[in-house]
């Protein structure tokens, strides 16, 4: 049983509050508090930060990650492995790692030492197929201006419940709608990444990438300006009012990928990148035959949407029908994801009854099997042509003792019906809020996951 002392402190993350709701497992999320923070490391703490960089350095030389790197390479191009295993504690990460482990002093410095820290712990404990890599992100400082109405949030204290006032009373309003602006603070960034560089750049790669959005697919921005229950009911009362606040923030997402791109912002995400919610982006069928970049702007060449994996998801409309979901939503996100050289599609919503729409996704690849997904009817549909992702639900996970035989039956019934209908496979372990302060959790999880899939893919 989790205690108080244990939640109060799991409520400081990584002391005072520093950290984010996710673990600072999304680049984007992690760039945000990064970028709030003073760009100063006192020598004491340099140096722990750099004997965690030796530790990282010293195990992304090892074999078995360049195994690993080639397996995701000839998973993510269709071609027949073992399932991949990925597994990422997301918020629970605050119980794996506590604040009072922690032993940098500066802010900045403690965030830097728990990612690494994750890396270590990542390699030596869960031991997934996660790829530990030989260099450090830091991403481009920015803030974004709003959209002139203005989204009030209510509680949320301490990843608490929270409710929100949304401003977009009446279409008549959607005049007032600006659309909004990345505002990149150049002498924050550069500051930033000469400190990385000059504090971990002789150990492991410093690169400086982008980190602008999680998901394209605009629902959750929908029902923020809209509010759920009502933008629901606009389905009916107000279609015209939903179709011109869609294509809105289509053209709003459009604008800022355009921006993006002609100022040499965007970043390669075909390496060790969480893409989306399924697994990670390492291909060769990207970037785009007439790039000669690196991961930004590069001898000349600045990276293009068509030299990157994009995402949609529409979690938020999961009780719409089909039908309605390609007039409202689909339309909508189709024209953003036809700018990129490989897709993704999906989070936590089930994809059986949308699988005629989401196919027309030009360059589809991977395909999300949330846990409220018919398993084997998603394997059928999917087949060899595209990844299976199948996220796994954490509920079970996330107890002081876990049930290992509820685990394994959902294990293997995924197992069974990729081995049959020939998909290439990965499950994930993500979601997680907690896993009761018992982080064997987790690494016993991995350990089930390959011994399940072992039984099948003999």
């Amino acid at each position: 049983m989790v205690t108080e002392e244990q939640k109060a402190q799991k409520a400081q993350r990584l002391g005072h509050g520093l950290g984010d709701g996710n673990g600072l497992s999304w680049s984007s999320g992690y760039a945000r508090v990064v970028g709030a923070q003073v760009l100063s490391i006192v020598p004491e703490d340099r140096l722990l930060i750099r004997e965690l960089a030796k530790q990282v350095a010293e195990i992304a030389a090892r074999p078995e990650q360049a195994a690993k790197r080639e397996l995701w390479h000839r998973h993510n191009a269709l071609l027949e492995t073992m399932p991949l295993i990925f597994c990422d504690p997301e918020a629970a990460w605050y119980e794996i790692i506590p604040a009072d482990r922690l032993r940098c002093k500066g802010e900045l410095a403690r965030v830097w030492e728990f990612k690494l820290l994750k890396e270590v712990y990542w390699a030596n404990e869960i031991k997934d197929d996660r790829v530990i890599e030989p260099c450090f992100r830091v991403h481009y400082v920015h803030d974004e201006t709003g959209w002139g109405l203005e989204v009030r949030i209510v509680g949320g204290e301490n990843d608490g419940a929270y409710r929100w006032e949304s401003p977009l009373h009446d279409y008549a309003d959607l005049g007032r709608l600006r659309p909004r602006q990345i505002q990149v603070d150049y002498d924050k960034t550069s500051a930033l990444f000469e400190l990385a560089q000059e504090v971990l750049g002789d150990i492991l790669e410093v690169r400086l990438e982008g980190a602008w959005w999680w998901s394209l697919g605009m629902t959750s921005d929908l029902i923020l300006l809209r509010g759920f229950e009502r933008a629901l009911y606009d389905l009916y009362d107000h279609p015209d009012g939903f179709h011109r606040l869609m294509a809105f923030l289509r053209d709003e997402n459009l604008a800022k990928l355009d921006f993006l791109e002609a100022n040499g912002l965007l970043s390669l995400n075909n390496g060790g990148d969480f893409i989306g919610t399924g697994g990670y982006g390492w291909s060769r069928d990207l970037p785009a035959a007439d790039f000669a970049g690196k991961y930004t702007v590069c001898n000349g060449k600045t990276v293009r949407t068509r030299d990157m994996w994009g995402f949609c998801e529409s979690q938020e409309t999961v009780g719409v029908s089909p039908q309605l979901f390609e007039e409202f939503v689909f339309a909508y996100q189709l024209p953003i994801l036809e700018r990129f050289g490989l897709n993704i599609y999906g989070c936590c919503e089930p994809l059986d009854r949308r699988w005629d729409i989401i196919k027309r996704i030009p360059r589809l690849r991977k395909v999300t099997v949330s846990p409220w997904s018919d398993v084997r009817k998603m394997a059928e549909k999917l087949g060899p042509d595209y990844i299976y992702c199948r996220k796994v639900n954490p509920a079970p996970v996330s107890t002081a003792e876990m049930d290992e035989e509820s685990i394994r039956a959902t294990l293997q019934d995924t197992f069974v019906a990729t081995y049959q209908h020939h998909c290439p496979a990965e499950v994930l372990l993500r979601d997680m809020v907690t896993v009761s302060w018992n982080p064997s959790n987790v690494i016993r999880w991995t350990q089930m996951a390959r011994e399940e899939a072992a039984k099948v893919y003999q």
